[in-house]
């Protein structure tokens, strides 16, 4: 197994020789796969049509999820969300396929506001969710991801405190459920997500860490537009203590930032969160933005240390067609990584060998306007590329179609991924190799 700051994912094996019979049996569990995503889309999509009448009445609200209000100024609500694939990945040795369900994400989001100005928020995450055989290392377990203390006063300055994700790139700051594509995770990752743990020996997990973030936007004036803001400082790679002899033994904290400017519609998201695609709701969007991540002794090992400097630079441009012709999308990122630690740092296990060198991806989405059956159509590609500076360049090819049925909540994708960014990994060792393997998936995403 390996860790890729995403998903536990099993190493692909041989597939033998089937008998009728086992193919037989293996298509009617691929069957299956489909029938659990579509029954799963069906039952979201009846509870979606509730009327509004009964969103307004103590029950939910227009924004979907369940809200109960003390009065005016205290209420909470809740909310969950589920993404899950269906892999079937390519052995070179064979020409076979081997499939396998993947749970991508669960979790439980928790809202919520005391005050006028004080508002919290938490949500849960099934960390290694997939792991679910009695000999699987590291074990599953729900873990809180986020805890959040927010001083909200007005859009020019506001204060959350607490677990959350740090601001650097859109990508992680649309989280899993508001991306434009479902396997969206594929250049290199901050601390935060490269890590799987808080505390001593990690950097945070899931693009979240401990600590406190200033945010807000205003609007310049000497050209039209809106900036965003947000930067704060946090915990970051923790490694000194006796368990734990890694490269940041002087407690240093790490920092990081965002710029973000909107040149046409503003982005309306809650806090400084972002997302990948407005499917057209937003009308036109060109966000340009920048972000940032530096920690002293922030990589390497003990006896190869390096200070950590992140900085990527990221658009989001959406183009509603005239004539009702549907929607254009375009998302792209640039990241250059600087961790100049020695190769020979991955002989130490408590190296935190994180991405040194440059990536970057770009994607296109095109929603078609024409409603057919409960959704539309919307197809896409993507192209990655990762160079490292001391390890093998990697890249993917992706072309797929998701079906939108309502919007974020409720949608489908199928799609075919070619090239070795799954075999590699996220291992930048100097001697790791990769075949290049097709990868077909089958994912739905369902959330309230």
């Amino acid at each position: 197994m390996r860790i890729d700051g995403k998903k536990m994912w099993k190493t692909e094996g041989h597939m033998s020789a089937s008998l009728p019979a086992k193919r037989f049996k293996q298509k009617k569990k691929n069957c299956l796969y489909a029938r659990v995503a579509m029954l799963a889309a069906l039952t979201a999509s009846s509870l979606s049509s509730l009327p509004e009448a009964l969103a307004l009445n103590g029950l939910g609200h227009p924004g979907m999820r369940p809200k109960w209000a003390i009065d005016d100024t205290r209420w909470f609500t809740l909310g969950a969300g589920f993404r899950g694939s269906g892999v079937w990945v390519e052995n070179r040795d064979t020409g076979d396929f081997r499939d396998h369900f993947s749970i991508d994400n669960a979790r439980v989001f928790l809202n919520g506001q005391i005050h006028k100005y004080l508002k919290f928020e938490s949500y849960t995450e099934c960390i290694f969710c997939n792991n679910t055989h009695p000999g699987d290392n590291p074990k599953m377990s729900y873990n809180i991801l986020a805890a959040i203390g927010k001083v909200e006063i007005n859009r020019y300055i506001n204060i959350w405190g607490g677990r959350m994700q740090i601001p650097t790139e859109r990508g992680e700051l649309s989280g899993p459920f508001h991306q434009a594509t479902h396997d969206a995770f594929k250049t290199p990752f901050f601390p935060q997500d490269f890590s799987t743990k808080f505390g001593s020996g990690g950097a945070g997990r899931y693009g979240h860490d401990d600590g406190g973030t200033f945010w807000g936007s205003i609007e310049p004036g000497f050209i039209k537009g809106t900036l965003g803001y947000a930067g704060g400082v946090y915990r970051g790679l923790q490694s000194s203590t006796p368990m734990h002899m890694g490269p940041n033994q002087g407690n240093s904290v790490s920092w990081a930032g965002r710029l973000t400017y909107n040149f046409l519609n503003p982005e309306k998201n809650p806090g400084y969160y972002t997302r990948s695609t407005y499917f057209g709701k937003a009308g036109d969007i060109l966000a340009l933005a920048v972000g940032a991540s530096y920690q002293k002794d922030g990589a390497g090992s003990f006896a190869n240390r390096s200070d950590f400097l992140g900085l990527v630079g990221d658009a989001l441009f959406e183009k509603v067609l005239p004539k009702n012709m549907g929607v254009f999308t375009v998302n792209g990122e640039y990241k250059q990584f600087y961790a100049n630690y020695s190769p020979s740092a991955f002989a130490d296990p408590d190296c935190f060998c994180i991405f040194d060198g440059k990536s970057w991806t770009v994607t296109g989405l095109y929603l078609i306007p024409v409603t057919v059956g409960i959704g539309q159509f919307q197809p896409y590609g993507r192209f990655t590329s990762i160079q490292p500076d001391h390890s093998s360049k990697r890249e993917e090819i992706e072309a797929g179609v998701n079906y939108i049925i309502d919007d974020f909540k409720m949608r489908i994708a199928a799609y075919y991924q070619h090239g070795d960014l799954r075999t590699k990994g996220s291992n930048y060792a100097p001697d790791v190799v990769g075949d290049k393997v097709d990868v077909f998936k089958l994912s739905f995403q369902l959330m309230m």
